[in-house]
């Protein structure tokens, strides 16, 4: 059931994402920088408080009027401020359910993932606690509102000896002070909401704080024009007199709102217990069975750092030496955070598959699938092709051609290191390598289409050997749900590869025989020094 549900909405999120790739690229999709995008509002929202806060009079009298003289008197700087204030909150929000959606649809919150997952939970309940405060602070018809309704969902937990809800529905009963408590709280729970937006992304290698620029520019741009066209308004100050019967609900915040009416509030409540309970437990409903983390084989470790340096969730550190070798560190690795992807298989240098020895072996391999078994299954599916255009795939267990047959399949297409397709093209295994990972805006292992490409490019170690035909390389980015468009692009390349050039490469001297060569040629040297 739970499987459906994925897949309904990972298509959904393709489907929308496609037009646009097409338009802006893959780097400024904005589906694919929605934390990005979350943070980027959150800055917004921050500097337009700080600005609003110089004209806000915190007084009870005079709250109301202070937001309105920002809104009409000074209209296009604090009013526009205002506008920005609301709408970069309520974009916030659509980028936090968005993104919620996005990680759920494309099962990235399992596993070691669970972290950032359930950090998430107390940023959604920090987010709208920021925002029903702010609008407490302005004082209008729906302030009375929100603070009534708030109060008397408060009132039905057992927190408070005496019910707050009566301060709101008579004159004379409140007082500059709750207005100074409301400023305080709406400083205060942001600040918290910012420490937990650093938690939760902890335990991420490079996390994307920041979107584009371009697509940062182009955001706030939209965000300013509908500021102006549209600016936010009160809506008649607040009397307490009187119930508020007519309001216009911001349905991004406030949501749930009416459904104390119709439902009471105990069913409000329990359906945001319900909710939390549910995405809380979501990391382990079903247990995960995982696999077993990658081992560092010190005997080939030099401390490089580059496996340190390539893992996207930081379960590898680098430390003192321990086995006296004379490195000064050496790779440890944190199995509660290895996802098994095999990244930092391919970032070692040590993973050679031109390595004749009797056990191949590397600084960093997973025991479920070791680089050993990578190069046989490599030279396997090379020996079923057929045909003068052979185009050995590489596929990743989570992109669209993980299904095609005669594929030499790996967690992450970045498991495979640069030397493994030099290996191909020097024993003349076939006449094209299409390494064809998962969609380049969701990948699965977060860098592993961003680490393969830079290699290949030699912009990234370990690099592919510069006489590697890059020609007869072709990167396939797709989803597990594109098989179709995965089979039309490798068969491109393959028609592609008829056109070139026969490309004949010299094969490297495996290391064994360039070891009795040169203990040959030592032996025949004293031999010739005997006599």
């Amino acid at each position: 059931m739970i499987g459906a549900v994925r897949s309904v909405l990972r298509w959904g999120f393709e489907t929308i994402e496609r037009p646009f790739v097409r338009l802006f690229g893959p780097a400024l999709n904005p589906l694919a920088q929605l934390g990005a995008l979350g943070f980027f509002f959150f800055w917004i929202v921050a500097v337009s408080g700080i600005y609003l806060f110089i004209f806000f009079d915190t007084g009870i009298e005079r709250a109301y009027e202070s937001v309105e003289y920002l809104t009409h008197d000074h209209r296009y700087h604090a009013g526009v401020m205002r506008s920005l204030h609301r709408y970069a909150s309520d974009l916030m929000v659509v980028m936090v359910a968005v993104h919620l959606l996005r990680e759920f649809a494309y099962n990235h919150y399992r596993g070691t993932r669970w972290f950032s997952w359930f950090t998430g939970l107390p940023i959604i309940w920090l987010l709208y606690a920021s925002g029903i405060t702010g609008y407490w602070l302005v004082w209008d018809k729906l302030a009375h509102f929100v603070a009534l309704v708030s109060s008397e969902l408060l009132d039905w937990l057992p927190i408070f000896g005496e019910p707050i809800a009566r301060n709101f529905i008579s004159t004379g009963t409140l007082t500059s002070r709750f207005f100074t408590l409301m400023v305080f709280m709406h400083v205060a729970v942001p600040l918290f909401l910012l420490f937990i937006m650093w938690v939760h992304i902890l335990r991420i290698s490079r996390p994307k704080v920041n979107p584009p620029r371009a697509l940062a520019v182009m955001s706030l741009i939209a965000l300013v024009a509908v500021s102006l066209w549209k600016p936010a308004l009160s809506q008649g100050p607040a009397d307490l007199a009187k119930a508020p019967v007519e309001v216009g609900l911001d349905w991004f915040y406030l949501p749930l709102y009416p459904l104390t009416d119709i439902w009471g509030r105990g069913a409000v409540w329990a359906l945001l217990g319900a909710f939390s309970l549910m995405i809380g437990l979501m990391p382990w409903l079903p247990p995960l069975r995982r696999a077993k983390p990658v081992v560092v084989d010190l005997a080939h470790c030099n401390g490089c750092a580059r496996c340190a340096e390539d893992c996207p969730y930081e379960a590898i550190r680098m430390v003192p030496r321990t086995d006296g070798e004379p490195f000064p560190v050496e790779a440890k690795v944190n199995s509660s955070l290895c996802v098994s992807c095999g990244i930092c298989v391919g970032a070692c240098p040590s993973s050679s598959p031109f390595r004749r020895s009797e056990e191949l072996k590397t600084g960093i391999d997973l025991p479920d699938y070791t680089l050993k078994v990578l190069r046989e299954n490599t030279v396997k599916a090379a020996e079923s092709l057929r045909g003068p255009n052979r185009v050995l795939i590489f596929a990743c267990e989570h992109g669209g051609a993980r299904h095609l047959d005669g594929v030499v399949r790996m967690p992450c297409v970045a498991m495979a290191p640069p030397s493994l397709f030099d290996f191909v093209f020097s024993r003349d295994l076939a006449d094209g390598v299409a390494i064809a990972g998962c969609a380049r805006s969701a990948c699965f292992n977060r860098l592993g289409a961003e680490w393969t490409e830079q290699r290949i490019a030699g912009t990234r170690d370990p690099y592919l050997r510069a006489r590697v035909p890059r020609e007869r390389i072709a990167t396939i980015w797709t989803s597990a749900l594109a098989v179709r468009r995965t089979r039309v692009e490798i068969v491109a390349f393959a028609n592609k590869l008829a056109a070139l050039p026969r490309v004949k490469m010299r094969s490297p001297l495996p290391p064994t025989i360039a070891s009795e060569r040169r203990s040959d040629e030592r032996a025949l040297a004293e031999l010739e020094r005997e006599i």
